[in-house]
């Protein structure tokens, strides 16, 4: 299959195509190369002959049109996003041309392009959107969000994938676009972008700095490895129905303080510094809009297509540890990009 992954330079979409090549599948990488890309991500296969790149805007809709005549994919695999809710609160309406004006172009090309396939092409083509969990708002103490959970978007980056979500199912329905959906857990691993709290917490201590953990640190989440998510996502894409939503979640729920604290243990023995880790941890004003808990129930996914997580927490924060210890280079380089962990997204007067 030859698949068309918009944001495959990006943390989430890097991974899926690393694991999109490793499983024989062609693929082509439409990215914009923003502040979080990086090709560094995907020059494990960046000589493969099954891999080629598209430096693209995936709003751009004259170049989007002209990626898909030229590379003619049999899926596409729509990853590309602004994702950081402080950038959000920042400057919301770049997510909005991100993340709702960039689907919907992508809609409009991949339609145009599906149009004119013949049938057989036409029936084995997949649109698969990759979405977040935030679409649904904020849980309060119990309860998991699943697939036909109502949508109640709380901050203007969940608010610009829940638009995305809706033109795609709009698109499906309207024009018969074949889609399918996926609404995931917080991502983790090797590679992300140290803006989200897993690898803040790890460069900042690694750099001797102070921990920030908003509010009092009793945000739970569900977590989820990126290696995993990639495979659940090359799975639905592959085996899930069409105009169907799958929700995919990781290990259970903990709190953010206690995500600090096993990574501080990890650090402790990865990178030990003269007093623990944990000592260097400092409670910040919470960010604006900060939804309380997520939790995923994924048994839709494991039923129809038999997928799980297999990444124990554990056992995938003290590898991601021991990954940006062993890669302090390529944090180094962010930074001399000029990006340095800084808060931001506190609403000004």
């Amino acid at each position: 299959m030859k698949i068309l992954i918009t944001g495959g330079a990006g943390f989430i979409g890097s991974a899926v195509v690393r694991k999109a090549v490793a499983d024989g599948h062609q693929v082509v990488n439409l990215d914009a190369l923003t502040y979080s890309a990086s090709l560094e991500n995907v020059a494990s296969v960046s000589a493969s002959p099954a891999y080629a790149f598209e430096h693209a805007d995936v709003a751009d809709e004259p170049r989007v049109r002209a990626i898909f005549a030229r590379h003619r994919p049999d899926a596409v695999m729509h990853l590309a996003a602004e994702s950081h809710n402080d950038r959000a609160i920042e400057g919301p309406l770049d997510f909005v041309r991100a993340n709702v004006t960039g689907t919907a172009v992508l809609l409009e090309a991949a339609r145009a392009y599906w149009g004119g396939l013949d049938a057989a092409g036409k029936a084995a083509f997949r649109f698969h959107h990759v979405s977040t969990d935030e679409v649904f708002g904020a849980l309060g103490e119990d309860g998991a969000f699943c697939e036909t959970t109502p949508y109640d978007p709380n901050s203007p980056y969940a608010a610009s994938k829940a638009a995305a979500d809706h033109l795609v199912r709009a698109w499906s329905r309207t024009f018969g676009l074949p889609v399918v959906i996926t609404n995931c857990a917080n991502n983790y691993g090797p590679c992300q972008f140290p803006e989200k709290l897993i690898p803040t917490v790890i460069t900042r201590a690694l750099e001797g700095k102070s921990i920030p953990v908003y509010g009092d640190g009793r945000q739970v989440r569900d977590w989820l490895h990126v290696d995993d998510h990639a495979e659940a996502l090359l799975t639905v894409l592959q085996r899930g129905r069409l105009g169907e939503t799958y929700c995919i979640g990781g290990v259970p729920n903990r709190r953010n303080l206690e995500i600090v604290q096993l990574l501080c243990a990890a650090l402790d023995k990865y990178a030990p510094a003269n007093t623990p880790h944990a000592d260097k941890i400092a409670f910040v004003a919470d960010r604006p809009g900060h939804d309380f808990r997520y939790a995923i129930d994924a048994s839709k996914l494991k039923a129809e297509l038999g997928w799980e997580a297999r990444t124990s927490l554990e056992q995938g924060l003290d590898e991601t540890v021991r990954w940006y210890v062993d890669n302090r280079d390529w944090v180094q380089r962010i930074r001399d990009r000029g990006f340095h962990s800084e808060r931001l997204g506190l609403v000004k007067a």
